[in-house]
């Protein structure tokens, strides 16, 4: 794990924290929403940014270390970009209240059923049908910026299509679905194993 950079408080204008913080992580936890980039090596690819729903999904595992679910989808970029090279941030903005973005950043890893470290990860979740792997990001820059021009949104409530959708199919259709759909990026890198 990389060095943390200098210590400072949740807020204000671009400050950077020491560890994920008592105040970082009552942000964290009051976010219905969160977003996750990576990109694959080299200058040639596809950058990737997906919205994660479902607060529950994600937790602070210690002051360096996080961890969310991650669902069957119709994709694989961030599996294939960590597979790939590790880096990863993953982004809370305040959609009410005071305006706060927060960015943990750093090395990611892909944890699959029948891994080392895979049953005592997904059971720091509640169990989700269509769970796919539990994605381990060791932080390595924590930093907070102003938020100014995020617009004021109001949470009504949370999707439940993925789940119920993933709740439809037996275990063997869903391991077919993600055969077709999760085996590699959308520039051919290997994601998610087909024979697994």
């Amino acid at each position: 794990m990389g060095t943390v950079h200098s210590a400072h408080r949740l807020g204000g204008m671009g400050k950077v924290l020491e560890s994920i913080d008592a105040g970082a992580r009552q942000f964290i936890a009051a976010q219905q929403l969160y977003f996750v980039a990576t990109a694959p090596s080299g200058a040639t690819g596809h950058v990737n940014v997906s919205p994660k729903g479902h607060a529950d999904t994600f937790t602070v595992i210690d002051d360096h270390t996080v961890a969310y679910l991650d669902l069957t989808g119709s994709g694989a970029e961030t599996a294939a970009h960590l597979r790939d090279n590790g880096r990863i941030t993953i982004m809370f903005c305040a959609f009410d209240g005071a305006p706060n973005i927060l960015r943990l950043q750093g090395h990611g890893r892909v944890v699959v059923a029948g891994e080392a470290a895979y049953d005592e990860l997904v059971a720091l979740f509640l169990p989700r049908d269509g769970t796919r792997a539990v994605v381990v990001v060791d932080v390595t820059r924590i930093a907070n910026s102003c938020g100014f021009a995020v617009p004021y949104y109001e949470y009504v409530e949370e999707r439940d299509l993925l789940e119920a959708w993933a709740g439809s199919r037996t275990p063997q259709r869903l391991r077919d679905y993600r055969n077709s759909k999760n085996a590699a990026s959308i520039d051919g890198l290997p994601a998610f194993d087909p024979s697994a």
